[in-house]
């Protein structure tokens, strides 16, 4: 057109040729044609400044179109909304929502009027730039306006409370939509984030679900809305159920991205399966996908996580190499897993390597290398980390402060523990769940049990009802000061304000329960137990034996070992013996026989105590004879009787009368020299 001697250049051209440069991402090209159609005396209008504005905004260069709008107004032409929409969107989209507020405030002095658009572009600031709580008071705005949300703005509102945790306000919105109360309806992208709402709130189920509804309505899923439904079962390491989803990917016509591999990498990762997260990472690199530093993150979990720390490390080193730059997540979990596993050394290298790479540790960071040095016993290093973090200004938090009280309980560091909580409370920082817990149990180890109390009902007034584990430190503190009836008291407390305990809390309770001589409020923890479904493990059972010995309830006793007697083959010598010796002590030396030969045929671990337990019981019973014979079962089985045995059953045959006497030396030198042969 240019080289025809008619030429005459027209502005709707040159805008058009801008717009379509921009669309490609042209940016230099688009400036260039602006330059060039002054050149041919073309004057530029709002709508060449509009989509070269729009040029740089789509090019992340916000400073070039605040420049150009001002370029625009020198030279007379008044912007429109479209301008101003473009500029905040320019501003917004590189994440400077401030200075898109600034546009947006302009604009309204300017006698612009904001409209619907003009909204959603300063709400997507505020999303882009993390800005959630301030989107959502700019929405209660906006709905004093005559202007109407849409579908956009209910999506953007949904993700910034998904964003705040606020996920009962964001479901009521979806609900809302889909029966037409807000007036416009969801789409693709509202059931995507509606998804992902239940994936970081662990409800699989409901994502599921969601995902389902989403193509019973009619929508065709995106990648987007698998990689959704594939990040919650990776997150849950539900490797099999994340595979299908991947396969299905591929079934449906979409190439599985980045996001896609990631996710299935980390499924495996996270399900113990670092071998095949491995090979989901080299068919990334095969199907011709860069790896990007999620993706080594997620393999880095994958090994460190499972206890192969140098093949953690090397992966930081072929990031590296592949160009991909290590960040902070990166060295945090390189952090914990060390701490995990106890690796003194590479702790130390991991921090060495985060100073000559210029990552500056944050809070995670620390509260991952303290608290791992602390799972070592090494407080002198943790502490010097920490003091490291307060003289970088880096703000510790409750996290912080409950590695370091855990970490010097456990080290028998009561005082220096309580040092930390005092610091805490100086820096009015808000005492979490576990700091709480932590705090009880450490005033419970110095026998500070009214000091305990006084936390617990701190922590009631600030924070409601105490979880699960706060009431079992506290059952454990009651236990050990001997308040049996207050721990029970506590137990009934948890049951009323809908706590439901744990096996943990039953079995710190019945031990409470059976040190203070009250045995039968054992067996009622039991019931409780069977009634809520709660799993029982050797503890629990060990302590509803002693019970049962202690109340020589024989029915009870009958009952329990049916109840244990498909676990025999797994459980602990231990609890074996106390079945056997709470049968026998109850004088049913035959049931406890029987009971052993059960055990024997499931192929459950006896050793020596075994028949040790069975030969006391039946002594005390008299029953010499099967004493005896249980020792010759000792002999042929290759278990070598003691010197204790043999001298108690010659103690009994001399107090058993001539005839008894005689016949069981005679057996007893007989085994004897049985066992010298």
């Amino acid at each position: 057109m240019k080289n025809q001697k008619n030429y005459c250049a027209r502005n709707d051209i040159y805008n058009m040729m801008i717009r379509l440069h921009a669309r490609h991402n042209l940016t230099d090209q688009a400036r260039g044609l602006f330059f060039e159609m002054q050149k041919w005396r073309c004057k530029p209008d709002a709508e060449t400044y509009n989509a070269l504005i729009s040029a740089h905004g789509r090019a992340g260069q916000w400073r070039w179109a605040t420049n150009i709008m001002e370029d625009m107004l020198r030279a007379a032409v008044p912007p429109t909304r479209s301008t101003y929409n473009n500029l905040i969107h320019a501003c917004g989209s590189s994440g400077n929502w401030r200075e898109a507020l600034k546009v947006s405030k302009k604009m309204t002095e300017n006698g612009v009027g904001p409209d619907l658009v003009t909204h959603n572009i300063v709400l997507s600031a505020f999303k882009t730039g993390a800005q959630y709580s301030k989107a959502l008071s700019y929405f209660e705005l906006m709905k004093g306006t005559k202007i109407r949300p849409d579908t956009t703005t209910l999506n953007i509102v949904i993700h910034c409370l998904v964003k705040l945790g606020q996920f009962g306000k964001a479901i009521e919105i979806f609900h809302s939509m889909r029966e037409k109360r807000a007036q416009c309806d969801p789409d693709i992208v509202t059931f995507t984030s509606i998804m992902h709402l239940y994936s970081v709130s662990g409800q699989i189920e409901n994502c599921k679900a969601v995902f389902n509804t989403m193509i019973a309505e009619g929508f065709k899923p995106n990648i987007i809305s698998y990689n959704a439904l594939l990040g919650a079962y990776a997150s849950c390491g539900m490797s099999k159920e994340a595979l299908l989803v991947f396969n299905d990917i591929k079934k449906n016509g979409f190439r599985p991205d980045v996001v896609s591999y990631t996710s299935l990498l980390n499924a495996y990762g996270r399900s113990q399966q670092p071998e095949k997260a491995m090979e989901v990472f080299n068919l990334m690199k095969r199907n011709k996908l860069k790896p990007n530093v999620v993706t080594y993150n997620a393999l880095i979990d994958a090994f460190g996580s499972n206890g192969f720390l140098p093949e953690a490390v090397n992966m930081l080193h072929e990031m590296e190499t592949n160009g991909v730059q290590p960040n902070i997540v990166s060295i945090s979990t390189l952090l914990a897993c060390c701490g995990r596993y106890g690796q003194k050394v590479k702790i130390d290298s991991i921090l060495a390597a985060a100073d000559s790479r210029r990552i500056s540790l944050n809070t995670v960071a620390y509260n991952s290398a303290i608290g791992s040095y602390m799972n070592i016993g090494d407080y002198d290093k943790a502490v010097a980390l920490y003091k490291s973090m307060r003289e970088n200004n880096v703000k510790p938090d409750s996290v912080t402060y409950n590695v370091l009280i855990s970490g010097c309980s456990k080290m028998s560091k009561y005082t220096e523990a309580l040092e930390f909580l005092n610091e805490m409370v100086d820096l009015k920082i808000s005492l979490s769940n576990e700091v709480y817990s932590s705090a009880i149990s450490v005033y419970s180890k110095q026998g500070q049990l009214s000091e305990a109390e006084s936390l617990f009902s701190k922590m009631k007034m600030t924070h409601g009802s105490p979880d699960v584990v706060a009431y079992t430190t506290m059952l454990h503190a009651y236990s050990a000061a001997e308040k049996w009836d207050k721990a029970f008291a506590l137990f009934q407390e948890m049951e009323m304000n809908g706590v439901q305990p744990d096996l943990i809390a039953c079995s710190a309770l019945m031990r409470a329960c059976n040190k203070g001589n009250q045995p039968a409020k054992v067996l009622i923890i039991s019931e409780f137990m069977q009634e809520r479904k709660i799993p029982m493990n050797d503890t629990i059972y060990f302590e509803m034996l002693s019970a049962c010995s202690i109340l020589r309830d024989w029915r009870k006793t009958i009952e329990l070992t049916e109840m244990m007697e498909p676990s025999f083959n797994v459980m602990s010598v231990g609890l074996l013996n106390q079945l056997l010796h709470s049968i026998g002590k109850l004088g049913k030396t035959e049931t406890m026989m029987k009971m052993f030969f059960k055990i024997v045929a499931t192929g459950a671990e006896i050793n020596l105590s075994t028949y040790s337990v069975l030969l006391k019981n039946l002594l005390a019973a008299g029953s010499w004879r099967k004493y005896l014979e249980v020792m010759e079962w000792m002999e042929d089985s290759g278990v070598q009787p003691s010197n204790e045995m043999y001298q108690s059953i010659l103690a009994f045959s001399q107090s058993s009368g001539r005839d008894f006497s005689v016949i069981i030396q005679d057996r007893v030198e007989c085994l004897r020299r049985k066992s010298c042969v």
